[in-house]
């Protein structure tokens, strides 16, 4: 037994021992696990704004309902750490997005409180929906709750799973966050006391005796009745999109006050049927100064200081591909008023938010809405403007239908800036750039590039700019350039078209995107083992350099290809190029493709995951040295 003066959050270390403690200490609880998690994030940064805004949510709802048997689906997931906190979790919270540590996301290998992996947005509902059928034909009865946000709400697959609930009628539970939109404000002590009526056994018995009366009324009178409680509980609560949907609305209450938000969620865990939605009303950032005056409410921090709130900023060498892309767009824009920037959710992490300042009425943030996103920029080309959507490489895969139907089949000039290409690091395989060269070189009409560095950003965002016979893409990493004198203004490359850094006669690397620098590593090893080495950077998969390719392959023993991406794409690309050729007829080369590994790496350090890839100069080196056979052994040896 713990002694009286132990902090709290120490005595209930799961939601086993936090539904013992009594009531009136869950706002110390709140207090102590808010400090917590400040003070964690302070040592491994991550995700922090969001998290505070759920702190009182995330003890009221495990103190309401029985977790892990109750399922709970946090959307994103950003905004778990309190719940990890509070299910077993707090002894290793400070390993959190650090090597083999605790993933940034709710994740089903990590805990039985996880039921769900996420970090795409707006799947919280759907799965929730799945379960509580699944529930329902397993004939068991535990509750099953989705929270999700006001800014994943703005996605139309979490509409396609309300009105798929809302039609089965199935028990389920959503809270929405709503922490920025403000939907509906909540209006003080009047809208927590509504919301605990409405939610009420009292006030909904009393509505379904009504509607029993009414219904033996003549039709137009039973109509007319059913739409006035519509309206009028409309009217003082809201909702009334959630209720057309089939949900019964409760809400907005202060998501901050206990006192509020624990009798509205036992009254909806003891509703015996159909699906329900609570609305929310919370403060990202609350309770920490600094993230509580911060635009963007820390939502993402690196390493920082607890008493000042100051972040701890990596020395830069370079400027970081982000900004690059950016401030390249804005100089092609100065000279073309046909360019539009487009966004889903994410203006300052694709750097958009510089174009907007620069040029508000042509840029678009159309939310988190990647599909529409995609649909919308093939509009705009449609009439003659030039729309640049710049998305994340891991979030494009939610467009990947409307890009194929409505932008590549049509042969539309969408230009696609595909950020975080490649391994991310701490946000693990979830927001890993490893398939977009794969389904976007399958593609009819596409033209696909990848910058070796910060230059050529800027020469490929050009280049974009400048192709209007179909959609192009250009997908670069996140983080640092590597420091190469920058042009003034973009030149556009010549389509297809690779270039040659270093001529040699035994090996052909020929890399596509940043793992050039790595490349260029490598050939200075093998050449002081003796092996002459060819450097080249394709800059496209589609179309390959047909011609440089069937060159290096003629004159070389070996050729390798290096990509920061997973297998079919660049480098299957060039294995059928060549076999097509007739180049690998006679033998004479041997070909080998260099990708990221079959499987979703685990978050680590983006150096080190490219290492454990497999694509690092040594790796590169030793490759090549395997490749070359037997006479090659006694330098082998060396570097083993």
């Amino acid at each position: 037994m713990s002694p009286p003066n132990t902090p709290l959050l120490d005595r209930a270390p799961t939601p086993h021992e936090l539904r013992n403690l009594p009531e009136r200490d869950l706002k110390q609880v709140a207090d102590e696990l808010r400090r917590e998690m400040i003070d964690a994030v302070s040592v491994t940064g991550g995700h922090l704004g969001a998290g505070l805004g759920v702190v009182e949510l995330t003890v009221a709802l495990h103190y309401v309902f029985d977790t892990p048997r109750d399922r709970l689906i946090w959307d994103v997931g950003h905004q778990a750490y309190p719940h990890k906190i509070l299910t077993g979790r707090r002894a290793r919270i400070r390993t959190l997005r650090q090597p083999e540590g605790l993933s940034g996301f709710t994740r089903r290998s990590e805990s039985e409180y996880d039921p769900f992996g996420t970090a795409h947005s707006s799947t919280s509902i759907s799965a929730g929906l799945g379960m509580a059928v699944a529930r329902d034909l397993k004939g068991a009865t535990n509750n099953v709750v989705a929270v999700i946000g006001d800014g994943a709400m703005s996605a139309g697959m979490a509409y396609e799973a309300m009105n798929n609930a809302g039609a089965r009628h199935s028990r389920l539970i959503v809270i929405l966050n709503d922490n920025d939109m403000s939907i509906a404000p909540p209006t003080g002590a009047m809208s927590a006391y509504l919301a605990r009526l409405v939610s009420s056994h009292t006030y909904r018995s009393m509505r379904e005796t009504a509607k029993q009366l009414a219904k033996r009324l003549p039709k137009f009178f039973y109509d007319k009745a059913k739409k006035t409680e519509e309206y009028s509980r409309g009217f003082w609560t809201g909702g009334t999109l959630f209720e057309e949907l089939g949900f019964y609305y409760v809400g907005p209450i202060d998501g901050h006050n206990l006192d509020h938000l624990l009798p509205v969620l036992k009254n909806v865990r003891d509703m015996p049927t159909g699906p329900v939605l609570v609305h929310v009303v919370t403060q990202k950032g609350k309770g920490y100064g600094p993230a509580e005056a911060s635009a963007d409410k820390y939502h993402g921090v690196n390493t920082f200081d607890v008493v000042t709130g100051a972040q701890v900023k990596p020395k830069a060498n370079a400027p970081a591909y982000t900004r690059v892309f950016a401030e390249s767009l804005i100089d092609e824009a100065m000279r073309d008023d046909k360019i539009v920037a487009i966004t889903a959710a994410m203006p300052s992490g694709t750097g958009l938010d510089l174009f907007e300042k620069a040029f508000p009425q042509r840029s678009f943030d159309v939310g988190i809405a990647e599909q529409h996103a995609v649909t919308f920029a093939a509009g705009l080309a449609t009439e003659g403007f030039k729309p640049f959507c710049a998305i994340y490489s891991t979030f494009l895969q939610r467009g990947y239908d409307q890009l194929v139907h409505d932008v590549a089949l049509q042969n539309l000039p969408v230009r696609f800036a595909i950020d975080r290409a490649g391994l991310v690091g701490a946000d693990g395989a979830t927001h890993a750039g490893a398939f977009d060269v794969a389904y976007l070189a399958c593609l009819p009409n596409m033209v696909v590039m990848a910058a070796a560095d910060e230059a050529e950003l800027v020469h490929m965002v050009a280049t974009a700019a400048a192709h209007d016979s179909g959609p192009i893409a250009f997908r670069y990493p996140r983080g640092e350039g590597v420091g190469v004198d920058m042009p003034a203004h973009g030149v556009p490359l010549p389509i297809g078209k690779g270039r040659i850094l270093r001529e040699g006669r035994q090996v052909a690397l020929v890399s596509f995107g940043t793992r050039l620098g790595e490349a260029l590593k490598a050939a200075e090893e093998l050449e002081a083992q003796g092996v002459s080495v060819t450097v080249a950077d394709a800059r496209f998969a589609k179309p390959l350099d047909e011609a440089l390719l069937l060159r290096l392959a003629a004159n070389h023993d070996v050729l390798i290809t290096l990509e920061e991406g997973s297998s079919g794409g660049f480098g299957a690309a060039v294995l059928t190029c060549l076999s097509e050729a007739g180049a690998l007829d006679t033998g004479r080369v041997k070909v080998r493709t260099m990708t990221l590994p079959d499987l979703f790496q685990e978050h680590d350090k983006p150096a080190r995951m490219y290492e454990t890839a497999g694509l690092d100069a040594m790796s590169i080196v030793r490759k090549a040295l395997e490749t070359l056979g037997a006479s090659a052994g006694a330098r082998r040896d060396k570097i083993a």
